[in-house]
Formats: structure tokens, C-alpha cells, sequence
């Protein structure tokens, strides 16, 4: 072959190669085009994230004109400064000491050079500290103090090894804003825009009907009692709620925001060593990071303790590992991770069996030899739930598959949701994107692009044969939880993880800087206008109401869930507080004291619903009795006329206070 005919061969390819590049982003465009998804853009929002960056950006600038800082340091000195004022010093110190001790313990294990090192100690580190706590949470032993000496003995111990590792990842910090200081600059922003989903109060619905539960009890009791009468979900994997719980009561209130921002940037350095572990250049691994940071759902799981977000975390740590340890070195750590998956969501663990058969690809009999060890550490580091469920319930899934198990204190069905069964097919990832809310609770784009934006870049990371096993392992992550139920949320972890495939190599493939660089802003902006859309909480006016009045809850939670102020009110005691909306079960809070009427607390649903029969009420005023209701709460909208008749007729029963359409009542004296 003479020079022309190789130099147009290269031609040739190089030209499909940008094709392929560029394919998901246009894909995205025309699909905005077609579904007309621009009349469904939050265009307020956006102009709202745009003044946030402008404001970050005029703040950072004396810091960049007059110290000579890089963009990068100094608007992340800025974003964090927003953290401490609008979630609180105390939250943000108690996270930064079980932080910190996570890390000093991990790094125990993590070897020196593992890519990302600083994230993959601590994700680890957090999963045994949390994961082995889970065993002891029914014991009366979580008193602040007792954290602080744990923690500062962690610190203490290994203090040397983390001063170490802390000045190695401020020169590698360092490095990279001089190499890289758009890039980076730009990574730190839409983080910073990611993270203000923890400046707002606590509000979302699985939150107030059960998560707020466990730490609350750990808060307030120093214990958790989980009793199946309160909610079907007590006995769920805990590891994200004992983290948050052990937050609280280090740092004497609720510290939710603090704790995500800490997943947050966990899972975007656990990217970062992930994707160079694949092989990516410093570019790539930012792309990676800024694409990442502007994945909408982030602020939605930000305002929230969905598992997700530290599920990403933990899976990114997990791909680096298995990346890194090819000969099964370490398997022990590996194990740890995949444990801490499990000890979220079981959902989380099934989706990573791609990653596990790829990660136990070596000698049978090394595998042979370690698997004592390995059942060891992850039934230390996840069993302490499911072992809770099974001998409270009979289920160690409770209250899923229950027609298998059988357990008396949740129906014999198999708990499901008709909404999320529209039909697993190969045009999923299209529709989840542009008609978005068929597949979660969000508007349309609210997921965000990556599902048809990176296309094309999944197609040449398959043809690629360093990035190959890889870009399949991410799709079945990815696509695995969508099988049984087409609920997008629960593809969110293996969804971003496709970006590790798609960019490790994908700058030296395509060529022209600007060619490759293009697309990737263009889905990171995309993603950006529709971040309001991934949930109600940025959609609404709560992000301006919490702007405009920093650290205070009481500016924001009357307007959206006005039960949360009615209970704040309350005073100390036994008295139970029971909630009679079906659809506002908003009493978790009250750390066992409350009780709630939703499907996932099937006897008081049916209780309920027995009630509704009786138009005198009566039937209503003997649950009060049965359930020893001191307080009642209602929506005024959604009294039906035999529990009006049961609080307006009784002469023990009084209306203390209604807020934006939910009353408070009082059942006896004052």
C-alpha cells in the first residue's frame, strides 16, 4: 500500500470515528426537535443557575486577581463557603470528622497508587465504620461521645497516613489547575451548581414517611427501634441512613445536605480514578467529571437521602478497584465495596453482577482460597439489615417477595408499582430521555441526555479494545435494574458510569481538539437547562425561598411540606402524632412517635379504610383510641366527612393550628 492510499485509509477512518463522536449529541438535538422538549425547558431555572455561576464567578475573581489563585480554588472556596452558610457549620464539622476518619481507617487497605486513593479510603472506610455500626444500631450506645472518641481514635491512629495522602492530592490538585485550569475551573462550577440541593431542607416524600426515621431514633434515643407498624421500609438496607444519623447527632441537627456533599465529591474523585484506571488522559477525566456534575438528577438526590447518589459513589470506587487489582491482590477491599452496594439497596448489588463476573475472572483457586474472607467481610459490612428483617419478620427482604417468605407483617403479594411497568425494549433509552416523566417522577429531560448522547462515543469505546469489556460491563450496570421495573432512578449509578467507557481514549481517537471537545459541552449546557426538571424541588420557587433566607428551614418548609413545621412546634412527650393523609405520611422525624396511613403501613391503611365506612365517625374516634393519638394531622382538602365528623364532633378534640392547608389537631387537655 503506498503512503496516499494509507494516509486516505487513516483519513477514512478518522472520518467515521468524528461521525460516531458526534452522532449522540445531534441524536439529542433532533430529539429535542421532535418531542419539542424546548416548551417544557424550565427557562426561570436556568436563569437561575446561569446568576449563581455569574455570582460564584464575581466572588472568586478578587481571590484569582489579587492572590493568584487558579479558578478552580478559588471558586471551590466559594461553594464552599455557600455550604457552610446555608446548611450550618456544626452539620458540615460532623460530616468532615466521620469523612476524615472514613479515609484515615480505608486507607489501611488501599494501596498506595490506586487512582483516586483519597475517595476510594474513604467510600471504603465509611462502609466498614457504617456497615459494622448497623449491627449495633438496637443498642443504647450511639451517644455523641462515644462517635467522637471512635472517630478521633481513627484520626489519631493513622493521622501520619492521611496527612500524607491529603498533601499528595493537593499537589495533584495543584498539577491539574495548571495543566488543565478551564477544565477543572469548569468541573468545580457545575459541582458547585450540583450541590445546591443540600441548601434546601429536608422534603421529599420517601424522606418524610421513612428515612428521617433511623436517624432520628439514633439522634434522639441513641438507639433505633424498628417496629413494621410504623412502615414497611424499616428494616431496609440502613447504610446511607446510619451515615446520616451518626452525622446528626455529632453534629446536633439534622445534616442531610452536609453528608450528600460529601458523596458528591466522593463520587466525582472515585470517577476521576476510575476513568484514568481505564486509561484517561487528564482531559478525558475532567470531561468525565463536568459531564458528571451536570447530570440533573444530582440535585434532586442532593435535596433528598435517595440511595443513588452514594450508590454512584460506591460503584465508581468499586470500577477502580477491579480496574486496578487485575490479579486479585486485594480482594478483600473489592469486597468491601461490593458489600457497601448491597448495604444500600439490593437493586444496587444485582446491577453490579456484570462488574462481579468481570472482577472474578482469575485463578478459580486464589477465589477458592479467599472466599472465607470474603463472605466474612461482606456479611460484616451488609448483613446487619437483612439479618435484622429476617429475625423480626421472617423476610430478610422485607417487605419484598413476601409470597415467598411469608412474612405475617405485610401482606402475601409481591410489593410492585404499576407505574414503572410500561415494557422493557430497546427504544427505552429514548423515550426515558425525552418523555421523562413516564419513568420517574420528574418532567420531560429531567434525566438528563448521557442515554442518547453518548452513542455514538459507547459505539467506538466498544470498538476500542482497551475500553471494550469495560463499555459492556457499564451497559448491563446500566440497563439490569431497567428489566424488571422501568423506573429510571434505579438506572442513574450504572447510567453515569457509561461515561468511563465513552471517554477513556476518545481525545487521541478523535483527533481535533475542538471536534472533541464540542459535543461534551453541548450535552453538559443541555443537561444544565434542564436540571430543573429532574424533581419538584428545583422546579418549584424552594431554591430562591432558601437564597433568600440562608440556614433557615422555617423561609422554605411551610410553602411545600407545612407538616414539618406544625411537628417542629410540637412539645416533648409520648403523645403519638398520627398522619390521616394517604398521600402525606410526613412524620419520620418524629423518631417512632409518629404513625402513618400510606400503603407501606398496610394495618393502619386498612384501618383507615374501615373508618371511611362509618359517616358518624365513630369508627375514626375509636382508631384515634386504638392508635393512642395525641395529635392528629390532615389536609383540609382531602377530610373526608367521616374524619371531619370525628374531629369536629368530639368535644376532646381541638384544632390547634392549620398551615397552608394542613391542620393540626389535639386530642385531651393541652
Amino acid at each position: 500500500m503506498s503512503r496516499i492510499q494509507a494516509g486516505a485509509v487513516e483519513a477514512t477512518g478518522a472520518y467515521w470515528k468524528t461521525a460516531a463522536w458526534i452522532t449522540g449529541p445531534a441524536l439529542v438535538v433532533l430529539g429535542i426537535v421532535l418531542h419539542e422538549l424546548w416548551r417544557e425547558l424550565p427557562w426561570e431555572r436556568f436563569a437561575l443557575s446561569l446568576a449563581l455561576a455569574l455570582v460564584s464567578g464575581l466572588l472568586a475573581w478578587p481571590f484569582v486577581r489579587l492572590l493568584r489563585w487558579s479558578w478552580a480554588s478559588a471558586l471551590a472556596l466559594v461553594w464552599c463557603a455557600a455550604l457552610l452558610l446555608y446548611v450550618g457549620v456544626l452539620p458540615v464539622l460532623a460530616t468532615l470528622l466521620l469523612g476524615a476518619a472514613s479515609v484515615a481507617l480505608g486507607l489501611r487497605w488501599i494501596p498506595d497508587d490506586v487512582p483516586g486513593r483519597l475517595a476510594i479510603a474513604g467510600i471504603s472506610g465509611y462502609a466498614v465504620i457504617i456497615g459494622v455500626a448497623g449491627w449495633t444500631v438496637s443498642i443504647q450506645v450511639h451517644h455523641p461521645a462515644v462517635w467522637v472518641v471512635l472517630l478521633g481514635y481513627m484520626l489519631v491512629a493513622h493521622w501520619r497516613a492521611l496527612g500524607c495522602q491529603l498533601r499528595q492530592s493537593r499537589l495533584a490538585w495543584r498539577s491539574t489547575a495548571a495543566e488543565h485550569p478551564r477544565g477543572l475551573a469548569v468541573a468545580v462550577l457545575l459541582l458547585g451548581l450540583a450541590s445546591t440541593g443540600a441548601w434546601l431542607p429536608t422534603m421529599q416524600m420517601d424522606d418524610l414517611t421513612y428515612h428521617l426515621n433511623l436517624p432520628a431514633q439514633l439522634a434522639r434515643h441513641a438507639r433505633y427501634v424498628a417496629d413494621p407498624a410504623f412502615s414497611a421500609w424499616v428494616f431496609a438496607p440502613w447504610m446511607g441512613d446510619v451515615g446520616q444519623g451518626v452525622a446528626w447527632l455529632l453534629g446536633g441537627r439534622e445534616a442531610r445536605g452536609a453528608v450528600n456533599t460529601g458523596w458528591l465529591l466522593g463520587a466525582a474523585v472515585a470517577l476521576w480514578g476510575c476513568t484514568q484506571a481505564l486509561g484517561a488522559v487528564t482531559a478525558e477525566r475532567l470531561a468525565a467529571v463536568a459531564l458528571f456534575a451536570s447530570f440533573p438528577p444530582l440535585v434532586w438526590l442532593m435535596a433528598g437521602m435517595q440511595t443513588e447518589l452514594p450508590a454512584m459513589a460506591v460503584l465508581f470506587a468499586l470500577v477502580t478497584m477491579v480496574l486496578y487489582d487485575r490479579q486479585g491482590r486485594h480482594l478483600a477491599a473489592t469486597t468491601v465495596l461490593f458489600a457497601a452496594l448491597a448495604a444500600l439497596k439490593p437493586i444496587h448489588a444485582l446491577a453490579a453482577l456484570p462488574l462481579l463476573a468481570y472482577a472474578l475472572r482469575m485463578d478459580g483457586r486464589l477465589l477458592l482460597r479467599r472466599l472465607p474472607l470474603m463472605a466474612i467481610v461482606f456479611i460484616a459490612v451488609a448483613g446487619s439489615s437483612y439479618a435484622y428483617a429476617w429475625w423480626h419478620t421472617g423476610n430478610p427482604v422485607f417487605p419484598l417477595f413476601n409470597t415467598i417468605f411469608q412474612s405475617p407483617h405485610y401482606p402475601i403479594e409481591n410489593m410492585s408499582d404499576a407505574r414503572w411497568t410500561s415494557g422493557f425494549g430497546p427504544a427505552l433509552p429514548w423515550e426515558m430521555t425525552f418523555e421523562s416523566s413516564r419513568f420517574v417522577e420528574a418532567w420531560n429531560g429531567g434525566i438528563g441526555f448521557l442515554w442518547v448522547g453518548l452513542a455514538g462515543a459507547w459505539l467506538l469505546a466498544a470498538w476500542r479494545r482497551g475500553s471494550r469489556t469495560m463499555a459492556f460491563v457499564a451497559l448491563g450496570i446500566a440497563v439490569l435494574p431497567l428489566v424488571p421495573m422501568q423506573y429510571a432512578r434505579y438506572a442513574f449509578p450504572g447510567l453515569v458510569l457509561l461515561l468511563v467507557p465513552a471517554l477513556a481514549g476518545s481525545r487521541h481517537m478523535i483527533g481535533h481538539p475542538g471536534i472533541w471537545v464540542a459535543p461534551i459541552a453541548l450535552l453538559c449546557v443541555l443537561n444544565l437547562a434542564f436540571q430543573a426538571n429532574s424533581g419538584w424541588t428545583h422546579h418549584s420557587a424552594a431554591l430562591k425561598r432558601a437564597i433568600r433566607a440562608p440556614g433557615n428551614p422555617d423561609a422554605v418548609l411551610p410553602h411545600y411540606v407545612a407538616e414539618r413545621t406544625l411537628i417542629a412546634a410540637l412539645p416533648d412527650g409520648p403523645g403519638r402524632v398520627l398522619a390521616t393523609d394517604p398521600q402525606r405520611g410526613h412524620v419520620a422525624e418524629l423518631a417512632g412517635r409518629g404513625r402513618l396511613m400510606t400503603v407501606h403501613a398496610p394495618e393502619l391503611a386498612a384501618a383507615r379504610a374501615a373508618a371511611e365506612l362509618d359517616d358518624s365517625g365513630t369508627a375514626w374516634r375509636a382508631l384515634f383510641a386504638d392508635v393512642d393519638a395525641r395529635w392528629i394531622l390532615a389536609t383540609e382538602a382531602a377530610v373526608s366527612t367521616p374524619l371531619g365528623r370525628a374531629l369536629a364532633d368530639d368535644a376532646d378534640t381541638h384544632h390547634v393550628q392549620s398551615i397552608n392547608g394542613v391542620a393540626l389537631w389535639r386530642r385531651g387537655p393541652p
